[in-house]
């Protein structure tokens, strides 16, 4: 019988996978908004975990005067990011934040000081512009480069945030062979990264070659979808002369996962329960790459990060360059704020993000802070979230044609309310990416997204105690 891996590898062409939807896009809304720098805040609250893995311990202590690129908190785990000080000023008393998925963590507050080394264009001129020297990348030792990365606190900006050092690390059993950008950007609303590789294309390619010289490729693919015409033409004159090659993929919901763009890019299948280095290949998000080059070509950290705040219910959609630390409450506010019929806040994109709360007046108060992997802030209307009532499983299997997994998300999902843990296990629940093809297709209005992360979590807590 022919497993989930092999099944998918023989159903998928070069350019597309097997599965997916397309909904309805939504990027207009910000495409065209050149990215703005975010006024400096009085004040940000720097998470000391930002990426998958062990959480930073403070390393500043309170009312010690920082920097731009101090280091407030580290861990010595193989898989950690150190985290840094994103504007100068005093570093407060630890204290607690919550996460869009719910986790509590803390946090070290800074109060701005008067005077800040860059602001405005100078901030972005320091971060995106100049000269990226791409000849450098191949005289750098690749060890220096992995160190770069690690010091440099880089994990994936596309929101997974696992750390970029990590990926970048030489394995001889799993020799790499192909390098891919990630600039699919395939999530609705979300625009950040499509304006990085179209305003910066330099610094990306330069952090490709970066990344090829790391783990010792042959080949680099920087992928974007279709319908970014803009940013492909950009990145294709930067890459010229280089032995980058920019790839088009179809523009299909989600491309941008790992998974989906090894096989539509390379035709090769990750195999099931396996990371993309199991076929040669290592995933690197553009923006992370961009970073990359200003740590290893001019050894800076990761400070900011360009967000998109985007949605309907949004005044003036913008993609800001943010200081991490910075709350979502002024990132709405520098947008005008929300309008009237404004619905529902959510943390990243509406297929996978996280909702914070309804939006209303008190959004300019939400006190979640920016991190690594806050790709955007979507803020929806009343169209966009209104949703037939619940019914019934009527078995007509369109969760399982869109499934890129090729699961059966309804399966799992009435698994996991009756908290049946052997049928949730037979039918591979660590499998599914959470992308949420299945609950956007699905004429039931099932919770299947909500449900299957609820049996993982069930799981886990089954595990913790035996």
């Amino acid at each position: 019988m022919m497993n989930i891996t092999s099944w998918l590898g023989a159903r998928s062409s070069v350019g597309t996978f097997v599965g997916g939807i397309h909904p309805p896009e939504e990027k207009e809304l910000a495409a065209d908004a050149a990215i703005e720098v975010l006024p400096s805040p009085r004040e940000v609250r720097i998470s000391l975990l930002q990426h998958l893995g062990a959480m930073c311990q403070a390393t500043v202590k309170p009312r010690q005067e920082v920097q731009v690129g101090d280091v407030i908190g580290r861990s010595d785990a193989f898989v950690a990011a150190p985290v840094h000080a994103s504007i100068a000023g005093v570093a407060q008393r630890e204290s607690v934040a919550t996460l869009p998925n719910g986790r509590h963590v803390p946090v070290i507050p800074i109060k701005a000081a008067a005077e800040q080394e860059f602001r405005g264009s100078a901030l972005l001129a320091d971060i995106y512009g100049g000269p990226w020297p791409v000849d450098e990348a191949q005289r750098l030792d690749p060890k220096d480069i992995v160190q770069a990365a690690r010091e440099g606190g880089l994990v994936g900006l596309g929101g997974a945030a696992f750390p970029t050092h990590v990926k970048l690390v030489r394995n001889d059993k799993f020799p790499i062979d192909t390098v891919i950008m990630n600039g699919c950007e395939c999530e609705p609303y979300l625009t950040a990264d499509d304006r990085v590789m179209f305003e910066f294309p330099e610094p990306v390619i330069a952090g490709t070659l970066l990344s090829m010289q790391a783990v010792g490729a042959q080949r680099a693919l920087v992928c974007i979808e279709e319908n970014k015409p803009r940013a492909i033409e950009s990145l294709r004159s930067a890459a010229r002369g280089t032995a980058v090659q920019v790839v088009v993929l179809k523009t299909k919901y989600p491309q941008g996962g790992e998974r989906q763009l090894v096989l539509a890019a390379t035709g090769r299948t990750v195999p099931g329960g396996g990371l993309p280095f199991q076929v040669g290949v290592v995933v690197v998000n553009v923006a992370t790459a961009a970073a990359l080059a200003r740590s290893a070509l001019r050894g800076k950290p990761l400070t900011h990060r360009v967000v998109t705040v985007s949605g309907a219910g949004i005044r003036q959609p913008k993609n800001v360059l943010t200081p991490l630390g910075t709350t979502y409450g002024e990132l709405i506010r520098y947008c005008g704020g929300v309008t009237g019929n404004a619905t529902r806040v959510v943390a990243g994109g509406p297929m996978m993000g996280f909702t914070l709360s309804s939006a209303d007046e008190k959004s300019e108060l939400i006190p979640t802070p920016v991190t690594k992997g806050t790709s955007g802030i979507t803020v929806l209307i009343d169209r966009d979230v209104q949703r037939a009532g619940q019914t019934a499983c009527i078995r007509c299997g369109r969760c399982v044609q869109v499934c890129p997994m090729r699961l059966v998300p309804t399966r799992l999902a009435l698994a996991a309310r009756a908290q049946h843990r052997e049928v949730m296990e037979r039918y591979h629940i660590g499998a599914c990416v959470e992308c949420g093809c299945c609950a956007f297709t699905c004429p039931a209005s099932i919770p299947l997204v909500q449900l299957i992360r609820v049996g993982k979590v069930m799981i886990q807590n089954m595990d913790k105690r035996s």
